[in-house]
């Protein structure tokens, strides 16, 4: 924990905001990576410029990539597929992301050389079998063997080939790293993929990338291929409805105010959060609906209500709303009734134990929950209005934990101590900024 913390004492006034929000993460990532196999020149507009993001460049750059940074536009030299410089003693830092640790490894199958891949202390208590067992299988060797998490070692192999993957958890994370792995592997590469965000699958279709999809209720089976070649491409990145999110719950939490998300990615398999809160009571409404390089966008459109209810809340919606559910949990605190969410044990393997940690937070500002391994019942209560003092501080650094107390603290009142700030720069740098000179806030 480090010495920095902020203070928030006021709660945020009545507003009627149009905001814009950082890029989407998953989408950035995804593009620097496939970008970096591509042939010529790659350019992004409007790419998050979050830690994780920058580990993802740091680690491309090692690897012989050529990557510049301007004030809006990201540009990439791509060297195509398995193009990257192999050194001996390379060392990639994946900092606290998971996504950025688990698919740079999927890039590196044919590394002749160990390359030691390395994490900060929350990353490296993450489980990485669910991307070694598979990537194994496909022919490559981790040292030290039987080793399952950060810091690990891999090499590469002449002798890949394709296998058939079962991914059971609803990890896109997982499911992505197979489908990069296809990119150096002869053959078909069968996936077996329990429903998740499906960005991966849309950049292959816009890239040309064989693929195939079939989708049944619960699984979609995803065959791929290598392409003969990678070509260039551009691309213009949405906001990330994961980072506009909190701006939601800011606005349904708050009196009499209302917002417009404008050019939010709205890819269906993101849209949990949006289809919860409504069977909740919340007024929430989409526009200006579009298709970006293969991406649904449009704006939201959220007005406050004193009208929210509990929710008994589907198992189905859980994947699409996997990075939003300490901002749910935090609007069901103060919903009628007793809101109830299962199947969710997937929450602790993230940046922090996180639905152990909302659970407590909640508990915290006097809020009953019934907590098991996975799931969560929360106890609302409309009329929550705190004036104590509250201290937030051994939360593992999870970027989410602390912008969901800062919500919190400027919506349900109270004095709030909140250590590292700094942690929100994982996923959404603006975010302090944003509240302070869009809303006016003193923090």
């Amino acid at each position: 924990m480090s010495s920095k913390f902020l203070l928030v004492k006021e709660k945020v006034k009545k507003f009627n905001k149009f905001l814009e929000v950082d890029g989407d993460k998953s989408i950035s990532i995804r593009w620097l990576l496939l970008a970096s196999q591509s042939i010529g020149i790659s350019k992004a507009k409007n790419l998050l410029r979050s830690d994780d993001v920058l580990s993802a460049i740091k680690c491309l750059k090692k690897l012989g990539i050529k990557i510049t940074l301007s004030n809006n536009q990201c540009v990439i030299l791509g060297r195509g597929i398995n193009g990257f410089k192999y050194k001996k003693n390379i060392v990639l830092n994946a900092g606290n992301s998971g996504t950025v640790g688990r698919l740079i490894l999927s890039l590196l199958i044919k590394s002749p050389y160990k390359i030691k891949v390395i994490g900060d202390k929350s990353l490296s208590r993450r489980d990485f079998s669910r991307v070694i067992n598979p990537l194994n299988e496909i022919g490559v060797k981790f040292y030290p063997r039987g080793k399952k998490k950060l810091p690990i070692s891999i090499l590469g192999s002449n002798y890949l080939r394709p296998i058939s993957y079962f991914e059971k958890k609803g990890s896109a994370q997982c499911k992505t790293c197979v489908m990069f792995a296809s990119l150096n592997t002869p053959g078909e590469m069968r996936i077996f993929a329990k429903k998740s965000r499906n960005h991966s699958e849309l950049m292959f279709n816009y890239l040309n990338i064989p693929i195939k999809i079939s989708s049944g209720r619960d699984i979609d089976i995803i065959k791929t291929s290598s392409p003969y070649k990678l070509n260039k491409f551009n691309i213009n990145i949405p906001g990330d409805i994961s980072s506009g999110a909190f701006f939601i719950a800011l606005t349904l939490l708050s009196k009499n105010s209302q917002l417009t998300l404008k050019n939010i990615n709205l890819n269906p398999t993101r849209l949990g959060i949006l289809k919860i809160l409504k069977k909740m009571g919340a007024d929430i409404k989409t526009s200006n609906i579009k298709i970006n390089n293969g991406e649904r966008c449009g704006d939201i459109f959220v007005k406050s209500t004193n009208k929210l209810k509990s929710i008994n809340c589907p198992a189905s919606l859980n994947s699409s709303a996997i990075d939003e559910f300490l901002i749910i949990f935090l609007i069901a605190a103060k919903s009628k009734g007793i809101s109830y969410f299962k199947d969710l044990s997937e929450l602790n393997k993230k940046e922090s134990p996180r639905l152990k940690l909302g659970s407590k937070i909640l508990n915290m500002i006097g809020i009953k929950t019934k907590l098991t391994n996975s799931s969560i019942k929360i106890y609302g209560n409309p009329n929550i209005n705190l004036n104590k003092e509250y201290e937030i501080k051994n939360y593992l650094k999870d970027h989410r934990i602390m912008a969901m107390c800062t919500i919190a603290a400027l919506t349900f009142g109270g004095n709030w101590k909140i250590y590292d700030p700094e942690s929100i720069k994982t996923s959404f740098p603006s975010f302090l900024k944003i509240l302070r000179n869009k809303f006016g806030v003193k923090i």
